[in-house]
């Protein structure tokens, strides 16, 4: 067990309530050193698994009352400036590994997105290629139904396993999800640690050809080399969450450190002195112009968790 020095005032000692694991806790580690942003508070404790085994001994003993939060490598994901209480769970590279077997790829929960894009190209397997364009973890992608160029997790996916509070381990198909937009119907408290994917056979010379296309379109439209946390609120019913706030009147509005973006009104950025409290009052600024001026209520899309500073 690792340890580092305490920073974070959240009041009783949760370290000394935890069970033994093999993996790694640390105590007040800084969380914006991981999320996209860069902004935010520290977690209370941190805890980095060995593998599934460790992180399943570790939830079946501990304390039902101590929260645990899964993060993924921050790209949509706001951390509030008082930071995290309880538990926040961050999978390595034991749950990142990504196996073609035919047509079916299997693949850990921490593995990005891009990868195992990359990977089902370089095996000659086309329909994950919009995964490529997709920011962040397939933990994540399978909690949010994540989707890009046509084509949304729930299409691809055969089974996801995820495990429950008490480290029991659950294989879902992908009817059992409940997928919807960006969204699955999955208990927030499991934790997905593997999925299994299915593909087609293709020209691996046409798949990376439209992988490129891909990002180029990207980099075209959002604004990828900021400190971002990707798109911001959900598309509404019959419409685009960026035309509703360029109507708005939002684009390049300001707010503390941070501003809509002017290549892309549907994502936040942080110019390189906004809090989390910046970036979330701006979003909600936001909400309120696009409810005023058109009567549509913007969702977050962007997963926002702590408590805000004191």
């Amino acid at each position: 067990m690792m340890m580092a020095l305490r920073t974070d005032p959240f009041g009783d000692d949760l370290i000394s309530r935890l069970p033994s694991t093999t993996g790694r806790l640390s105590e007040g580690s800084l969380l914006s050193k991981v999320t996209w942003f860069r902004v935010g508070g520290p977690a209370e404790v941190l805890y980095k698994p060995a593998d599934q085994s460790d992180l399943q001994t570790f939830l079946a003993a501990l304390p039902k009352d101590i929260p645990v939060t899964p993060i993924g490598v921050g790209s949509n994901l706001l951390v509030r400036d008082g930071g995290v209480a309880g538990i926040v769970l961050r999978l390595g590279g034991a749950f990142a590994d990504i196996t073609v077997e035919g047509n079916e790829i299997e693949v850990g929960a921490a593995a990005l997105d891009a990868n195992i894009a990359k990977t089902a190209a370089n095996a000659g397997l086309t329909g994950l290629e919009f995964y490529s364009g997709i920011p962040g973890t397939i933990g994540g992608a399978l909690r949010m139904n994540a989707g890009a160029y046509g084509t949304e997790t729930k299409d691809v996916l055969i089974w996801a396993e995820a495990l429950d509070r008490s480290g029991t381990l659950h294989r879902l198909s992908a009817d059992e999800m409940g997928f919807s937009y960006r969204h699955s119907s999955i208990d927030d408290d499991w934790i997905f640690v593997r999925a299994r994917y299915r593909a087609s056979p293709g020209d691996k010379t046409e798949i990376l050809a439209k992988m490129a296309e891909i990002q180029e379109n990207r980099s075209a439209s959002q604004p990828i080399r900021s400190r971002t946390g990707g798109s911001t609120f959900r598309n509404p019913p019959n419409g685009k969450a960026w035309q509703t706030i360029d109507a708005a009147g939002c684009r390049g509005l300001v707010w503390g450190g941070a501003m809509v973006s002017e290549q892309h009104c549907n994502f936040l950025i942080n110019t390189g002195t906004a809090t989390a409290a910046d970036l979330e009052g701006l979003g909600e600024e936001v909400r309120r112009r696009v409810k005023d001026s058109q009567g549509i209520d913007l969702t977050w899309e962007i997963k926002r968790i702590g408590r805000t500073a004191s």
